[in-house]
């Protein structure tokens, strides 16, 4: 097909940007594929793996680079028009002063204001040299970005402990300090519990649970998947717990994590002090002691229910009307019909739900498995969940949070697959995400769940603060027909109920 590059001079363009030009680009006709990115090694080579080897630029980390593919090159020529326009100032900004952008970390600092917080979302081989750069100055750093080697976080962790900063992250998604929502992070009343999180989605379900429920969130922080692991020893985590425990607006904390290593959980929860510690552990086996906590939860639903107690609240306790919903679906299912198909944009709500279908269901195959022996490709007839955020699946286009039309051939796919008998999705809502997801996935889930087809369980994370606005998302995934869960874990319970033909799974006591 077609296609066209550009490469525009030192004009550097954060990821947030670039991910609201390559929206924008793909929104134009024809269009195959479309992306825009920084100049840098790695970004070209992923460029030259979509097909671009003729177009390959000649272009510098500092350059913007726009590619499209598309019907005709007329086009594609369009796509990357509308992308420069997307980036051109309007009338009224060229007329007005000239404010120089600031280039670098210093120039920051040199200007108005006081800031005590440096978000670092660039390539990862650049990415610890900036984060230190903030550290030095004084800042804490949330750092977005991922492809950031665990010495490289070890070192940066233990810089951030000798000047009394938090380092969250890298691969920290989410956080909310002091009400104000830092990478993919929802709207979300005040209140008395804080998170910590080594994982992004699963600190968006805990914290989103909290508001619905009325309990409410004082702060969350992200420390990123790999810091509870025996390397890194959650050297972010630590201080974390601590400085939440230190907090006089937290009165309770939520821990989440996949399973960590036994010795750096004790070590995390101890450093909560008096603080009553909920140590959502996705993936633990039940029964798993963890001394020092005030309870321990193997799903998100569960630990966000435990901390809601603590603080006086009363989480939802009856799942019945769900239950019927669920029942009534297997009405004329096929009885060939008994796979499950889960596409995930979030990590973590992918991986707790291979946790519970495998406990109804077997074994389950994931690009993100729960053991390596159940990585895709998965044989004929297996239960499937992908986590389409990887980097098999985002290199060279943005995450699926953001770029909502990611998952559109997947569900395609599903719904053409004879043995499938329903198919699992999440939808996040946020701040950082596409803003009207359900415009794009529920036309396409109405085409699939039709009578003789699998039957579409969605899953809305967020809250009716979100921008998105979730009685309106929730909304049209149900006129699409599909069944619409009130948690992620009854998504996973129902998707189990459905192909297992056992409507019951879904009222199962997660706590």
């Amino acid at each position: 097909m077609p296609a066209g590059v550009r490469v525009l001079r030192d004009r550097y363009v954060d990821s947030v940007e670039l991910l609201a030009i390559t929206r924008t680009m793909r929104e134009a006709d024809g269009i195959d594929f479309a992306t825009a990115l920084m100049g840098t090694p790695a970004n070209l080579e992923a460029l030259r793996e979509q097909g671009f080897t003729g177009d390959a630029p000649a272009a510098g980390p500092n350059d913007l680079v726009l590619a499209a593919r598309a019907t005709d090159a007329g086009q594609a020529e369009h796509a990357l028009d509308e992308a420069e326009r997307a980036l051109s100032p309007g009338a009224s900004a060229r007329n007005a002063p000239v404010e120089r952008e600031p280039r670098c970390l210093q120039a920051v600092l040199d200007g108005p204001g006081d800031p005590n917080v440096a978000i670092v979302s660039v390539a990862g081989g650049y990415a610890p040299l900036e984060a230190h750069k903030a550290l030095s100055a004084g800042l804490h750093v949330l750092l977005f970005s991922d492809n950031v080697s665990v010495d490289d976080e070890i070192v940066l962790k233990d810089h951030a402990a000798s000047v009394g900063r938090l380092a969250m992250g890298p691969g920290a998604g989410t956080a909310s300090i002091g009400g104000c929502g830092l990478g993919f992070a929802n709207a979300v009343s005040a209140g008395r519990i804080g998170v910590v999180a080594a994982a992004g989605t699963g600190a968006q379900e805990v914290m989103s649970l909290l508001d619905r429920w009325g309990a409410g969130v004082s702060h969350v922080i992200g420390v990123g998947g790999r810091d509870l692991s025996r390397q890194v020893a959650g050297r972010g985590a630590q201080p974390a717990m601590r400085a939440l425990a230190g907090d006089p607006g937290t009165d309770v904390i939520v821990l989440v994590s996949k399973p960590p290593s036994p010795d750096v959980a004790r070590e995390v929860v101890a450093a909560g002090g008096a603080t009553p510690v909920i140590a959502a552990l996705i993936g633990l086996a039940p029964g798993t002691p963890v001394p020092g906590a005030a309870a321990v939860a193997t799903t998100l639903e569960a630990a966000a229910a435990h901390a809601v107690r603590r603080c006086g609240g009363s989480p939802p306790s009856d799942w019945s009307e769900w239950r019927s919903r669920v029942a009534l679906s297997l009405v004329d299912l096929d009885p060939a019909r008994r796979t499950v198909r889960g596409l995930f944009s979030g990590g973590t709500l992918c991986y707790e739900a291979q946790t519970l279908l495998r406990g109804w269901l077997g074994d389950v195959w994931s690009n993100a498995p729960l053991d390596e022996r159940h990585r895709v490709p998965a044989p004929a007839g297996a239960h499937v969940c992908l986590d389409l955020g990887e980097e098999e699946y985002t290199k060279g286009r943005p995450h699926p949070m953001i770029d909502a039309e990611a998952r559109l051939g997947l569900l395609a796919e599903a719904g053409e697959d004879d043995g499938v008998a329903v198919v699992l999705l999440d939808v996040v809502l946020g701040y950082g995400g596409h803003d009207d997801p359900a415009s794009v996935l529920a036309p396409a889930c109405a085409a699939i769940a039709r009578p003789e087809g699998p039957r579409v369980v969605v899953y809305v994370l967020g809250t009716d603060k979100d921008p998105q606005g979730l009685v309106r998302q929730r909304r049209a995934f149900e006129q699409a027909g599909c069944l619409v869960a009130p948690t992620a874990a009854r998504a996973a319970l129902a998707a189990a109920g459905i192909a297992g033909r056992r409507p019951q799974i879904v009222v199962t006591d997660l706590a």
